[in-house]
């Protein structure tokens, strides 16, 4: 699998921006009228698919930052979902 997602890695990293960005946009554009658990599980997937894309790449840094926004997203869908108070 890491060799087909290295072969297509600049696709994989645009999708996962543009994940990001409708997640955000729903948001901004909805604010709290936005479909939260959603933007919470979308945004944490795109985090999962750039972090998946920096650690093939060995970059560090958006290493660390996707990973961060997986923990984030966690904590957002938990409290989303009404599971976290």
């Amino acid at each position: 699998m890491n060799d087909f997602i290295i072969k297509y890695i600049k696709t994989f990293e645009m999708i996962g921006v543009i994940m990001r960005i409708v997640s955000f946009t729903l948001v901004s554009w909805l604010g709290p009228e936005s479909p939260f658990l959603f933007v919470w599980i979308f945004n944490t997937l795109d985090a999962i698919l750039l972090s998946w894309c920096a650690i093939l790449k060995k970059d560090k840094a958006y290493t660390v930052l996707n990973l961060f926004w997986i923990l984030v997203g966690i904590v957002g869908i938990l409290r989303a979902s009404g599971l976290l108070h």
